[in-house]
């Protein structure tokens, strides 16, 4: 019972981990690149910083969408599978 809670709790993890993944990658390679650009031209607007990178996440997010919300979904379906195995 312990060990069925246990490992629940890490693939809960795995998932939002998986989840986020694509969203964080994105934004920290698009600030690397700006910031980059912005060292290269000596421009230090602050909002050039924010503008791209929100930009970008927001195409990954809805790129990724379809695979994120199956993931979810299969995650869902199986802890709604293992619920009664918890009860007893």
């Amino acid at each position: 019972m312990e060990g069925e809670l246990v490992a629940l709790g890490v693939d809960t993890f795995k998932i939002a981990l998986m989840l986020a993944l694509p969203g964080l990658l994105v934004g920290m390679f698009m600030g690397l690149a700006v910031s980059i650009f912005q060292a290269t031209t000596q421009i230090n607007e602050m909002t050039l910083s924010f503008i791209p990178k929100i930009i970008a996440v927001v195409i990954v997010i809805i790129l990724t969408m379809p695979w994120m919300l199956n993931e979810i979904q299969d995650f869902t379906i199986n802890v709604f599978n293992l619920i009664p195995e918890f009860v007893k």
